[in-house]
């Protein structure tokens, strides 16, 4: 947790000077919960209530991204080896997209395509789960289309440097960081309104990342594929105001989670490798 601490002040430090400048900005606090999660080598039935905190923001050269996940787990993720209490695990996306265009005073819009960035950032993890407690680090850059559509949609092909050093308890073993092959990720994130009419808005992110590499115990990786959507409902409006309080329903399918191939149970990483779980969510917006 204090790691999670620290690396939360580092991205505040990151996003300070382009806050004290954003010609936009807009900070949430969520809550999603859901209890079909699941864990490779472990359980596909978790219940796990999510708590979030995210920041977006525009300046003149483009934007960053910060959100923090602390994710609690019931006792099928266990904390410990033999616990009845759940993991609790922090997760940490950082992003910051730099717009070529207003960098260069060029314009990359062409057909659909609004403009070209170039983005960089990292993923950081620490987790109280039993089995193996990755400590996920992840340097991710490369370049970005954003393109013209209502809302947005913004499509990243990214090179990841990850690297962790698990720690399991049920075998008292740890294992020294670890870096992977560095790999690609085809990513997009969108917010679109659904109509004029309706404050609903689409809402998400899908990930597909190529296989990793070899793992730490010298085991193949395989592709991953994240897709988590959400349709969003700005209750606020009821009540005269806009873009405050949301409600709404999100599903998450996320294969091979962390590159690890799903299997029959009993056999590598288990059916837990692939969660398919729907979810309801609430922000407020400040």
């Amino acid at each position: 947790m204090r790691l999670a601490t620290s690396l939360t002040a580092l991205a505040a430090a990151l996003l300070a000077p382009a806050v004290q400048a954003a010609d936009w900005s807009d900070t949430s606090i969520g809550f999603r919960t859901g209890n079909k999660f699941a864990e490779p080598f472990g359980s596909n039935d978790i219940k796990k209530n999510i708590i979030n905190l995210t920041h977006a923001s525009g300046y003149k050269y483009g934007t960053n991204f910060f959100n923090a996940d602390f994710l609690m787990s019931d006792s099928k993720d266990p904390s410990s080896a033999g616990s009845s209490d759940g993991a609790h695990e922090v997760y940490i996306v950082y992003r910051h997209t730099l717009d070529l265009g207003a960098v260069t005073g060029s314009s990359f819009k062409y057909g659909p395509m609004r403009g070209l960035g170039l983005t960089a950032g990292f993923d950081a993890n620490t987790k109280t789960d039993a089995g193996y407690n990755s400590k996920k680090r992840m340097l991710v850059l490369g370049p970005t289309v954003m393109f013209d559509v209502p809302g947005f949609l913004n499509v990243s092909l990214l090179l990841l440097k990850e690297s962790n050093a698990p720690y399991n308890t049920f075998t008292n073993t740890s294992t020294p960081r670890y870096t992977y092959k560095t790999h690609p990720m085809l990513t997009a994130s969108w917010g679109i309104p659904v109509s004029q009419s309706i404050p609903l808005t689409f809402e998400g992110y899908a990930n597909f990342i190529a296989s990793k590499g070899d793992n730490e115990f010298g085991g193949d990786t395989k592709a991953e594929t994240n897709i988590d959507m959400q349709l969003m409902y700005d209750v606020s409006t009821l009540f005269g105001s806009k873009n405050k309080f949301k409600m709404g329903i999100e599903y998450q399918y996320w294969k091979n989670k962390f590159g690890n191939p799903t299997t029959a149970r009993g056999a590598g990483a288990g059916p837990g490798a692939t969660a398919k779980t729907p979810m309801i969510r609430a922000e407020y917006h400040f």
